[in-house]
């Protein structure tokens, strides 16, 4: 017999079947993933969302060149809490992280220093993830886990971090606005654990920020890598570099916008001139809503109500882009309900990781969602609180005092507290504004008790299974 006859074509039918199988997964090895997380950005702040006042090519061409989520959640409208959600793939409430956190402030004679709390070094994280599968990891930008030397990127399977650990409102610097807090410590650029500068001249931070991007990429081209790029952008006060100010008719919100656009065309284009297109995943989101309060240095919304602090739409839900040629879809759009928890169970199994059954987390692996195997998201239940869940189309807030946010229709011009003395009911597929509630129509009762008990369930499980916030004992 003619050895070479009879095991070559086995061979080639082997390897055949082989690729066939990994097609059917969609995906042939482990991606290099880099996610890109503004800060502040409105669902409108997007060419491919709306914006008409400023220009987003970059940013547009991922879109083109992937998929438009236009029911993409956060699981909290404000900084900390978001962040913590998303790294770990759980609710803020089920990791103890519910608001913001802050340094420490001058006070009684004592200096300002470190805040003492933090996301609780206990969680396992997409960087701890990812690299136990071999992944090189870094995070470069706004942190805002906690600041204290144990709770930065490098104790939460982070290889490198460089950027600011908190808000850059958060420290005190010479010629800030008025009406900052000046009892802050001097806001601290880090490397790794280390304080490098105090006061960076903020109007470069996207650039340097872009530029640590690229080089990271550069450097680990041949290894299968984590980039998350936290921008410190466009949260308030705004600063853009010399080459985009005045770029956009917008104003100086336009012009921070168009250089994070900027940032992302330099990322892609180093991916495409290194060959690491095919094999690499692209997201760009934010971590909540517009600040609407800060008027025209604030960001858009719009359809959507509200903003920032809030549980309504405009809070909540955010733009998301995602590219990964060959894999998803060019110029698609996908209306199925979709958060940042779902990225650590995703990322894991496109990672090839398995995660710990005995810590509960709140994520689903969205990924054959997002490829196209399947035609409705896993995902169909949300939280944005344990009062607020929206399930399929409809959307409950049980009563009780929820924050609007300047334009409010019910608290006044200013903003405030509204109290509801009943559940309040939309339909967000007629509704997405978020204008009249259904709550007093009877055919919707038997509804109303149904999400209601989503919530009361969700809040009885939070008794047993939230794990605490990360804390430093005083010394």
């Amino acid at each position: 017999m003619d050895f070479r006859k009879f095991v070559l074509p086995c061979l080639l039918v082997g390897l055949t079947l082989l690729s066939q199988a990994i097609s059917a997964t969609g995906v042939e090895r482990p991606p290099n993933i880099v996610l890109i997380f503004a800060d502040d950005l409105g669902y409108a702040d997007l060419g491919s969302f709306g914006a008409q006042d400023f220009k987003t090519p970059n940013l547009d061409r991922l879109a083109r060149e992937g998929a438009r989520l236009t029911n993409f959640y956060v699981p909290a409208s404000v900084c900390s809490a978001s962040r913590a959600a998303l790294l770990t793939g759980s609710y803020p409430d089920r990791v103890g992280v519910t608001g913001v956190f802050f340094p420490t402030r001058a006070k009684d004679g004592q200096p300002a220093g470190h805040g003492d709390k933090g996301l609780n070094p206990d969680e396992i994280t997409i960087a701890e993830v990812l690299k136990e599968k071999g992944y090189a990891t870094i995070c470069i930008g706004k942190w805002h886990l906690g600041d204290h030397p144990d709770f930065l990127p490098t104790k939460q399977g982070f290889d490198e971090y460089f950027g600011l650990p908190y808000s850059n409102d958060m420290g005190w610097w010479a010629g800030q606005p008025e009406g900052f807090k000046k009892d802050f410590p001097p806001l601290p650029l880090l490397e790794d654990e280390n304080v490098i500068e105090t006061n960076p001249n903020q109007r470069y931070l996207t650039r340097r920020y872009t530029e640590r991007a690229v080089g990271f990429i550069r450097q680990h081209s041949e290894d299968p890598f984590f980039l998350y790029l936290p921008h410190t952008m466009p949260h308030v006060p705004l600063f853009v570099s010399e080459p985009f100010s005045g770029s956009a008719k917008y104003g100086l919100y336009g012009d921070v916008i168009e250089e994070l656009d900027w940032s992302v065309g330099a990322i892609l284009e180093t991916l495409r001139e290194l060959n690491l297109e095919e094999n690499t995943l692209v997201i760009f989101t934010s971590d909540n809503g517009p600040w609407l309060s800060m008027g025209a240095h604030g960001g858009k919304a719009d359809p959507l109500r509200d903003g920032k602090f809030t549980r309504f739409e405009g809070g909540h839900r955010v733009p998301c882009v995602m590219r990964w040629p060959g894999k998803i879809a060019p110029n698609s759009e996908l209306d199925g309900i979709v958060s940042t928890i779902d990225f650590l169970p995703t990322f894991a199994a496109l990672a090839g990781a398995t995660l710990n059954a005995e810590r509960k987390i709140d994520g689903m692996d969205v990924w054959p969602y997002l490829y196209g195997a399947v035609e409705e998201s896993p995902r169909d239940t949300f939280f944005y609180s344990p009062w607020v869940v929206r399930q399929g189309n409809w959307k409950l807030m049980l009563a009780g005092k929820y924050k609007e946010v300047f334009p409010a229709p019910t608290s006044g011009e200013k903003g405030g507290m509204v109290t509801y003395d009943h559940p309040q009911l939309y339909d967000l597929s007629n509704d997405i504004g978020e204008t009249r509630s259904l709550h007093a129509k009877s055919e919707h009762k038997v509804l109303i008790e149904t999400l209601s008990k989503l919530c009361l369930d969700y809040q009885e499980s939070l008794k047993t299974e939230a794990r605490p916030v990360g804390t430093i004992s005083a010394e």
